[in-house]
């Protein structure tokens, strides 16, 4: 049996027929995301004749798992390709092979978050430094650093938070001190090395280890004006916080978790001081919502303009299910 299960949805044009192009999403409980709504209304929108099948996979699995996943896309004639989300790093290390072309950031970032698939070939490429650029310069304002003296801490080192360290260290002005913070010991080696590759040698430092009185720690110490990020996936599609209910964020910080559902404990612990601290605090819509029409404006072909952005965010709005978007808790956006 194979170790992962489709589940679809379908984009008609007429009623009675089935959409003729297909886009794929490799995750963990596809069903359960936002996507699943927005895309078919998305795809009217943009004039697709397209549906979205999702393929779920669980955590931990088997390196057949994802080279039968890129398989199955690029065998299937109407999928035009896919958005990963959790596995984007597993489907690098265990099915980058199976890839015609991987771009620039891929290699450099160890993962694969967008497939584009025609005439039985593949071609992969890491939108997530892209997309956290645009998610971080919504956030800050462009230029954030050069007159910032906070520091990032970011709790996750694989796939997204590998990306925003990429996308921090590439800035021209960069955070004074960036520390990364994973429990697998293979992924703060993974983000050291890519810092060396990227000529980085100093301002970011890299901790092992999953101990939340650490994490707190590690917040506390913080400069006022800091981000601190959850990429962990804690909140999600694993349960609990990175952080303890102790922690204390530096006054004025932003607080983003990659997130945007769940039980979301890391923004609860956020919130919880908000006023008294000044923070202000992002769940990830935002970055789900320039995670996914990305990826869709490169798997379709079309130019994803601010404007055209900006639509398709007002299209999504109200099929979110999310209350309050435009509140304290920001619409930053997540992976799915």
């Amino acid at each position: 049996m194979p170790s992962w299960q489709a589940i679809s949805t379908t984009s008609q044009q007429h009623a009675g027929t089935v959409a003729r192009e297909a886009l794929y999403f490799v995750g963990v409980t596809t069903s359960g995301s936002s996507i699943m709504t927005l895309f078919p209304a998305w795809a009217r929108h943009l004039g697709l004749d397209a549906r979205i099948t999702g393929i779920d996979v669980p955590l931990g699995a088997e390196p057949a798992a994802y080279r039968a996943c890129v398989k199955a896309i690029a065998d299937d004639p109407a999928a035009r390709g896919a958005l990963v989300t959790t596995h984007k790093s597993a489907v690098f290390e265990a099915a980058g092979d199976l890839f015609s072309e991987l771009d620039p950031y891929a290699g450099l970032c160890r993962e694969v978050s967008c497939i584009v698939s025609a005439d039985g070939q593949v071609r992969g490429s890491a939108k997530d430094p892209l997309t956290a650029g645009l998610t971080l310069d919504h956030m800050l304002g462009s230029d954030h650093w050069a007159s910032s003296g906070g520091h990032v801490v970011c709790f996750g080192a694989g796939g997204a938070g590998l990306a925003i360290m990429v996308r921090l260290l590439s800035e021209a002005h960069r955070p004074e001190r960036v520390v990364l913070v994973d429990r697998d010991p293979r992924r703060t080696d993974v983000a050291r090395e890519v810092a060396a590759e990227m000529g980085v040698d100093a301002g970011v430092e890299f901790a092992t280890h999953g101990d939340p009185v650490l994490n707190d720690a590690l917040v506390a110490a913080a400069p006022p004006g800091s981000l601190v990020i959850n990429a962990t996936g804690m909140g999600k599609d694993l349960p609990g916080s990175p952080v303890s209910a102790e922690v204390r964020f530096p006054a004025e910080a932003v607080v983003w978790d990659l997130n945007y559902r769940g039980d979301l404990v890391f923004v609860d612990h956020a919130r919880a001081q908000t006023a008294a601290s000044g923070l202000t605090v992002h769940d990830g819509w935002r970055y789900f919502l320039h995670g996914w029409t990305e990826v869709i404006a490169e798997v379709f072909g079309l130019p994803m303009t601010p404007e055209l952005f900006g639509r398709l965010a007002r299209v999504a709005e109200p099929l979110s299910g999310r209350a309050g978007a435009g509140g304290n808790v920001a619409g930053a956006l997540s992976d799915a």
